[in-house]
């Protein structure tokens, strides 16, 4: 019998009046009082220049309270174990769902994390082969390179009823699938012994030349007191046994000063204090030692796979799982495809829609031991959707940061979709975007502006795509722009030779790259355009890399110590006044003793946020009174901190503060768009795109007649590309070479020459299918690049 229905529409449900995001005075970093509603289920894009306030609404407000009202329903005992956030400075917030950041955030800084093991899919390959490999070796951890096999006998005691115990001999084994060689990194370290120590000096002399193994540090006062060695002995003169206490030691328990500390040889403390993190996240001067000391060779035993000889060995239908995770995913996923087996149906279904998710996203490229640092931000940030597109839940806000970065114009239509469909799934999605194709789709556009740091902060538009159109705002002017190609292209004045290249997915790839130009390469994502310039072009003499990485910086430090702007200011300072320069500096001499030169004082609540209120001692400016007696130009310290860089660059380039030095590095600030930060202006707020030109300004400082530039519009606005560009032309006007690795197809019209890798990703590209000026590329239309580049001009 047919289920009985009511004809009459139902009543207007309370709950359905709450589809609306609200929020009412929000003041977080440079906001000025913002007030906007959002509307659930929708996709709203926000735009606005570089630093207009977009992440600070976003992340810095809605997303950050989402989460900081998620760890408050969890007991005070769990909440002492997250990390505190504090409340956003806002008035009211209302209508917030579970907000999931799928940011830019660069993945584990571990060596042992690969593509596999973020994504689950090791963990879903490892119980297949557990189940169906031949020869059948153990449980799934036998499969895994982060568990060691162990084996262990001794006594039990067993408890035979009415308080009898019979002891008993037992024997344990646990069987894991780490290579016992390289113990699952896949590479075996040698050390350059001559890089750790001077052996014509002594201990007490600084014979280690280790960083952060000074006489006067906590590491020299260990090896130093230590009792295993003379410290006033010259190195070279030690005994066998000495020697081997000084580099291999194990961990033994010792006493220096009555303090009870562990003692391990030099050797076994720099594998576990450098060599456990990924290269790209040690700091410039540790990685500069680990490169001059320590030498990396695919381990000679498991051959890089990073597995025991067992584990290699068990195989499903002639493949192992080494050669599963060493396929490209694409590839995989057909393999995957191709094995029907009832007894483990559930868990090839999830592993084929893992698999093919990363093709789907545009990853397919990648393999699933790839180690997850080596990822680009784009990259890196798509790996992180994978687990989201499949997921059951719904009515959940995402939060996307630049989710086209890196990726070529053939690619954005797929993310687009991607957005689409968790928005169709009845989720709230908002997006931070600069890509006028990603813009267009959005149901809802909030712009902010209309310019950047203190001249930005408030709502420029909220409306529709059309109406942003002839809203009149900044980015409504610049969303229907279209760059037009150079009429005449410059001469080269040289070649760069590049012969054989390999790295990769590069087929053997000749190229001369023309000195003296503009030269853009591009080409999808994954084609090899990284692998050529920064495996073949980044290393040489004379060459700038400026990549992809991020900016790291504590609350301390802004914009003049990043730079090094605050040396020559303090010089400056100290000069002027008969001083130390030490005393203008709020991290050292003359730093306020109450706040520590913090300017504002923490107070830990404990399971609460820490408050933080400015210092009534300094009143927030961070140095003692009498430093800022000491004056420069008739300004003081905390003055010259407080003005933006275009009014420091007047400043310091006229008058009695005339400081060549500090307006030399102020020059290239304003040059990258920049003239609005403030100098002191903490480095933990400014935006992605700030960084991005931070860091920019800072490389054009060295000295070299080739720049290499990745993706250098990451983060920047349609209006900032154009300021971009003309740096970039100065550059190549001044006699520089500037290659870039890019996009964008702005900065592509505007190349002198490009070379466009492909034709596809992984082993579909490595080949140069395209090298000319950007007008030949356009006649042509023979790429993808070519024919993206032919509608953007409009030819």
């Amino acid at each position: 019998m047919a289920p009985r229905t009511d004809p009459q529409s139902p009543a207007p449900h309370s709950a359905d009046s709450h589809d609306l995001i609200r929020v009412r005075g929000a003041r977080e970093n440079n906001l000025k009082d913002v007030s906007i509603e959002l509307p659930k289920r929708r996709l709203t894009v926000f735009t606005g220049v570089s630093g207009s306030g977009k992440s600070s609404l976003v992340f810095g407000t809605i997303a950050a309270e989402s989460q900081r009202l998620i760890n408050e329903t969890y007991s005070a005992f769990l909440q002492g174990f997250m990390p505190t956030l504090a409340r956003p400075d806002v008035d009211l917030l209302e209508g917030l769902t579970t907000a999931i950041i799928v940011d830019q955030e660069r993945m584990g800084a571990n060596v042992r994390s690969t593509v596999g093991t973020a994504t689950d899919a090791n963990a879903m390959l490892r119980i297949l082969f557990s189940r169906l490999g031949q020869p059948q070796i153990g449980p799934p951890n036998a499969y895994s390179f982060n568990v060691p096999s162990v084996r262990a006998s001794g006594a039990i005691t067993v408890e035979r009823g009415a308080g009898r115990t019979k002891t008993e001999k037992a024997t344990f084994t646990r069987l894991g699938g780490m290579c016992p060689r390289c113990e699952g990194m896949g590479s075996v370290t040698d050390v350059d012994l001559s890089a750790l120590y001077d052996d014509s000096k002594s201990l007490n002399e600084g014979a280690l030349t280790i960083p952060g193994y000074s006489v006067d540090g906590w590491y020299g006062r260990i090896f130093s007191g230590c009792g295993f060695f003379d410290p006033d002995k010259p190195i070279r003169t030690f005994t066998k046994k000495e020697l081997h206490d000084l580099l291999y030691k194990e961990p033994t328990k010792i006493k220096v000063d009555n303090v009870n500390l562990t003692y391990e040889g030099l050797i076994p403390r720099i594998q576990k204090s450098f060599l456990a993190k990924d290269r790209e996240a040690m700091q410039p001067h540790i990685r500069a030692f680990v490169d001059r000391a320590v030498t990396f060779t695919t381990c000679p035993e498991c051959d890089g796979t990073r597995l025991s000889e067992p584990a290699r060995s068990s195989r499903i239908a002639g493949v192992s799982i080494a050669d599963a995770c060493a396929m490209q995913i694409s590839d995989l996923a057909d393999w995957v495809h191709g094995l029907d087996e009832p007894s483990v149906a559930p868990l090839l279904a999830k592993l084929t829609h893992t698999l093919d998710s990363f093709v789907e996203i545009g990853l397919g490229y990648l393999s699933l031991d790839r180690p997850s640092g080596t990822l680009s931000g784009g990259e890196a940030q798509r790996t992180k959707m994978i687990r989201h597109l499949g997921s059951s839940l719904t009515d959940v806000t995402y939060v996307f940061d630049e989710p086209t970065v890196g990726l070529h114009p053939h690619d954005i239509q797929r993310m687009n979709d991607l957005l689409l469909r968790l928005r169709d799934k009845g989720n709230t999605v908002l997006v931070v975007e600069h890509k006028p194709e990603t813009i267009v789709i959005a149901d809802h556009v909030v712009d902010l502006g209309p310019g950047a740091g203190t001249a930005g902060g408030t709502v420029c538009f909220e409306g529709t795509v059309e109406g942003l159109r002839a809203s009149g705002t900044r980015t409504g002017r610049h969303l229907d722009d279209r760059a037009t190609l150079k009429e005449k292209v410059r001469t080269p004045t040289g070649t760069l030779e590049i012969r054989g290249a390999n790295t990769h997915n590069l087929r053997d790839v000749d190229v001369d790259l023309p000195l003296g130009l503009l030269v853009v390469v591009t080409g999808v994502a994954g084609s090899g355009k990284s692998s050529l310039i920064h495996g073949s072009v980044a290393g040489r003499d004379g060459v700038v890399s400026i990549d992809q990485g991020a900016i790291r910086g504590s609350r301390r430090s802004n914009p003049a110590t990043y730079t090094g702007l605050l040396d020559p200011i303090r010089k400056a300072f100290a000069k002027a006044n008969g001083v130390k320069p030490a005393l203008f500096s709020a991290n050292s001499e003359g730093a306020c003793p109450t706040c520590n030169g913090a300017g504002v004082i923490y107070t830990d609540l404990a399971t609460m946020a820490a408050v933080a209120t400015t210092c009534e001692d300094c009143a927030g400016k961070r140095f003692q009174a009498s430093v800022l007696e000491y004056r420069l130009g008739g300004r003081d310290i905390s003055e010259v901190l407080a003005m933006s860089v275009v009014e420091a660059a007047e400043f310091f380039g006229t008058g009695e503060a005339r400081t060549p030095a500090a307006h030399a590095i102020l020059d290239r600030l304003a040059d990258v768009g920049l003239g609005y930060l403030s100098l002191g202006q903490p480095l933990t707020t400014l935006s992605g795109g700030e960084r991005q030109r931070l860091r920019l300004a800072t490389h054009l400082a060295e000295k070299g007649g080739v720049y290499v530039l990745d993706e250098p519009t990451t983060g920047l606005h349609l209006a900032d590309v154009e300021q971009l560009l003309g740096l970039l032309d100065r550059l190549v006007d001044a006699g520089k070479s500037v290659i870039v690795i890019e996009h964008h197809q702005a900065v592509m019209a505007h190349a002198d020459w490009i070379v466009d890798l492909g034709p596809g990703a992984g082993h579909d590209g490595g080949r140069i299918v395209f090298e000319g000026t950007p007008a030949d590329l356009v006649a042509a239309r023979s790429t993808l690049t070519g024919e993206h580049l032919a509608a953007y001009v409009g030819s």
